[in-house]
């Protein structure tokens, strides 16, 4: 499958201290009605949850790491799920050792400090996400 899209907004900015990664990212696409977009972030965390997808069991395990890191990389993407703008994000973190951690972004880790960048693309056809037989998520249909 393939869509054709073209530029819209950017919206750049950072996130507050103590606000919930995933939670506060969502709220922005949500409020600024970003259907359709890429996502890029680091910064640090003081607390942080990633998810990894047992292919064979089909569901995600969680894993929570509860120590200071930097968040190294965060990448994702919005489109519609349920008829509402859904966040899709991957993160890497490294602790005070260097050692790098990543995974699926889930709720529950919290920010220390984080700057965004938020490139918003215009489509004539929406990506919406729907239960895939073949894997267990929800992927764009």
């Amino acid at each position: 499958m393939q869509v054709s899209v073209k530029a819209g907004r950017m919206v750049m900015g950072r996130l507050k201290k103590g606000d919930d990664l995933l939670g506060a990212l969502q709220q922005i696409c949500s409020q600024q009605d970003i259907k359709l977009a890429e996502i890029r972030g680091l910064g640090a965390v003081k607390h942080a949850r990633i998810g990894y997808y047992d292919q064979d069991g089909r569901e995600y395990t969680f894993v929570d790491l509860a120590q200071h890191m930097e968040l190294l990389a965060l990448i994702g993407n919005v489109s519609i799920k349920d008829g509402k703008p859904f966040v899709h994000a991957h993160v890497t973190f490294a602790n005070s050792q260097g050692e790098s951690f990543g995974g699926h972004l889930a709720e529950g880790t919290e920010v220390f400090a984080c700057e965004f960048i938020i490139t918003e693309y215009l489509s004539n056809t929406a990506l919406e996400r729907a239960p895939d037989d073949e894997t267990g998520l929800f992927l764009w249909k």
